[in-house]
């Protein structure tokens, strides 16, 4: 048996190719959209890809199903309750895939979604016991999927919960402690609140340390997995339901497009948003008015969702040499209306001088000061729930990232701004928003709350 994960830090999603060496029949499981090192992994090792499976419709990125069925002949599956606008199998519970010595059976595991499934990997068809699980969303490494995701229309997260209870408790832990559990997401995934930096486990690991695998009725197991949950970024909904149509294949070819001065000029004064993807302190020195900072070296993709409609026309303005990675992080979560980037982005700034400007970022002794003045700034907080809790700046008003474009009218206009994160870089994302929908005293905290609570540790 071949079996390989492929992961992806931006989105802390992991995708598997299993294949049959003898027979060189291949499955791909979850794929993203650009799909190019699972086909080049196949053919260099003369695997044919017969099928692409997904455990459940992913909320948080645009699978690359339809890419692999049009590049491969790939049948495309899913769980028993899903329904696409694009031909699909459904995959009954306890159904066998055979590869021929390899084989993979379908396990219902509903609960993060409706229709969500688990795949048993068996290395040969005769084993007793499965080398490993797929298990998608329904269970990671030190948690479980939320239920409360609203990616399943007519489906409350109670009703869900209890689908995940039963999926966890008597589907999935009734396995053998030596069955290897492979989840579709890790550590930094909005779709879970505990989810372990580790990228496999056992079920026996999960049995003995997983708050949600020990023992505990539906009551009980659906309150401790939907309290503390974090809000999901806004795009989530669009990519959910983006991953059920029929829609437009990803195109590399077309998507990295290089723009001249004037282009990028005129697609600006037509409504395009600028995201620059620099550093916060690249940005702070010099950027084009109204543009959003979403820096490129944490988890773009998915703040990049979180403040940008689906719908905008994107300009890319990226660190030098990573125009293409920015626009196929966009593009993996459905952002495709980028017009272009700036091929050379240092000598095109200054090029647009004129139109430059500063960020305006405090220091932890610049805001104490500036708390003292006759009008004192509003700080916001917009770190998650669970960050907060932990400490927060005295009388500070609390909207995190993923709330802020829906929040916006929360926030007064007659008074300096001030908005810190835990180190530094959400907030200059934060910031940079405001700015673009029109808010004039705005600034960052530099350092962040963490900046912040060092400065405010009691003497020793």
């Amino acid at each position: 048996m071949f079996f390989a994960q492929y992961y992806l830090d931006c989105l802390s999603q992991a995708s598997y190719l299993i294949a049959d060496e003898a027979t060189g029949r291949a499955v791909v499981v979850d794929p993203r959209r650009d799909i190019d090192e699972y086909v080049a992994e196949a053919e260099g090792r003369g695997f044919t890809i017969e099928a692409v499976i997904n455990t459940h419709f992913h909320a948080d990125f645009l699978a690359g199903h339809l890419e692999l069925a049009a590049r491969t002949g790939a049948w495309i599956g899913y769980g028993q309750r899903a329904e696409t606008e694009y031909p699909i199998r459904h995959l009954a519970d306890g159904e066998r895939i055979s590869l021929g010595g390899v084989a993979l059976q379908i396990m219902e595991t509903p609960g993060h979604t409706p229709e969500s499934i688990s795949v048993l990997v068996y290395e040969r068809a005769e084993d007793a016991v499965p080398y490993g699980v797929l298990t998608g969303d329904a269970l990671f490494i030190g948690d479980v999927g939320r239920p409360d995701l609203l990616a399943s229309v007519g489906v409350t997260a109670e009703e869900l919960g209890r689908m995940l209870h039963h999926s966890v408790q008597y589907k999935l832990m009734s396995l053998p402690d030596e069955v290897r559990v492979f989840p579709a997401h890790g550590a930094g995934s909005s779709c879970g609140k505990n989810l372990s930096t580790e990228r496999q486990s056992t079920i026996g690991a999960q049995r003995a340390t997983n708050y949600a695998c020990a023992p505990m009725g539906e009551d009980d197991f659906v309150a401790i997995v939907t309290a503390g949950q974090s809000t999901a970024p806004g795009y989530f909904g669009y990519d959910a339901t983006l991953n059920r149509q029929d829609r437009a294949l990803y195109d590399a070819a077309l998507a990295h497009h290089p723009l001249t001065v004037g282009q990028f000029r005129a697609h600006r004064a037509a409504g395009a948003v600028v995201v620059d993807a620099r550093s916060p302190q690249e940005f702070a020195a010099g950027h084009l008015r109204g543009s959003i900072n979403v820096p490129a070296d944490g988890r773009f993709a998915e703040q990049a969702g979180a403040v940008l409609a689906p719908d905008a026309e994107i300009l890319v303005v990226a660190p030098d040499g990573q125009e293409r990675e920015v626009v196929t992080r966009l593009a993996r979560i459905g952002f495709d209306r980028t017009a272009g980037h700036l091929a050379d982005p240092e000598t095109v700034l200054a090029a647009l001088a004129d139109d430059l400007t500063p960020a305006s970022r405090l220091t932890v002794d610049q805001l104490r000061t500036a708390l003292t003045a006759d009008l004192p700034p509003l700080v916001i907080d917009v770190r998650t729930c669970g960050e907060r809790a932990e400490g927060s700046v005295e009388d500070s008003v609390h909207i995190a990232l993923n709330e802020l474009p829906g929040r916006l009218d929360e926030i007064p206009t007659d008074r300096p701004l001030v908005l810190h994160c835990a180190s530094g870089h959400r907030s200059s994302i934060a910031a940079s928003l405001l700015r673009h929908h029109g808010y004039g005293d705005v600034s960052d905290l530099l350092g962040g709350y963490a900046a912040w609570a060092a400065a405010h540790q009691p003497a020793a």
